[in-house]
């Protein structure tokens, strides 16, 4: 998928399309209280029909993942959008076959599963950082469009989304959570590692594009320098992916309240939180 001539600082940096100003505030916050909206839509047709649904998001660090799946999950609920971060392999699981620990998190009926970071893992940081060989990197490259076509095959809608950020905002990002007390959690030694060997991970990137950028599942790269204007071509790519449509819903009206009858309020001394604001 990546042009032979991409320039290093993002895919297709030299066509792409150029910044045409930046979003305000009000117009980002409107489209996306619309698109929250056809979200929800989406939440009750997964439930009604029992749809399953995978979206994987993979990019570079400080690409923009997790604040584009807040967007998609903060107005829904956890119990049918899933989000699924997993943590270092354990020795056990090292020992497992690859794809093992994450088969059991892709969804059931009436489910949506998010994944930041997935079984990609092994194409990326894995291969990049040596924690694989050569060989078990092109061994996953070379099953996983298989293992995705079963995904596939058992019912399962698969999108597969790559954030893509230029090294110039990529810096300024990580430099941004290390002097920010409220970001200084997001930056690990991994994180300062990785930024080192930017082109270790764009060889790394064009290679698992090739191998897996399939017809059944492909890649979707979104231009990730501007997050807001990220964060809606995402969800309005993503709602259009999915052949959703909204379920009729009864009109609802709220009851009557009990009456008081003998309820009095108690002669309690409640411990209320100070009232400093």
């Amino acid at each position: 998928m990546a042009s032979e001539g991409a320039k290093a600082d993002g895919i297709g940096a030299a066509n792409g399309k150029g910044e045409s100003g930046k979003l305000s505030n009000k117009a980002y916050e409107k489209e996306l209280t619309r698109l929250h909206a056809e979200l929800v839509k989406l939440q009750e047709w997964v439930v009604q029909t029992g749809a399953k649904i995978c979206i994987v998001f993979e990019g570079r660090d400080g690409a923009g993942k997790g604040g584009t799946i807040k967007a998609i999950t903060e107005r829904v609920s956890p119990r049918v959008f899933r989000v699924v971060a997993l943590p270092a392999p354990t020795d056990r699981e090292k020992s497992q076959m690859y794809l093992q620990r994450y088969l059991p998190h892709l969804p059931a009926a009436g489910e949506i599963v998010v994944f930041d970071r997935s079984w990609y893992n092994r194409a990326g940081v894995e291969r990049v950082m040596g924690f694989c060989t050569h060989d078990q990197a092109r061994e996953f490259l070379k099953s996983v469009p298989l293992v995705e076509r079963a995904i596939i095959d058992s019912g399962v809608i698969l999108l597969k989304y790559w954030l893509e950020v230029t090294e110039a905002e990529q810096t300024r990002r990580l430099e941004a959570r290390i002097n920010d007390p409220r970001k200084i959690w997001k930056l690990s030694p991994m994180d300062l590692r990785s930024y080192e060997r930017w082109y270790d991970y764009s060889r790394a990137r064009d290679e698992m594009f090739i191998e897996t950028d399939t017809g059944l599942a492909p890649w979707h790269v979104v231009r990730s320098d501007d997050k807001k204007r990220a964060r809606l071509n995402l969800i309005g790519h993503l709602l259009s992916s999915i052949p959703y449509k909204a379920i009729p819903r009864a009109k609802i009206t709220l009851p009557k309240r009990q009456k008081r009858g003998d309820y009095r309020e108690p002669d309690y001394a409640f411990k209320f939180v100070p009232e400093k604001f």
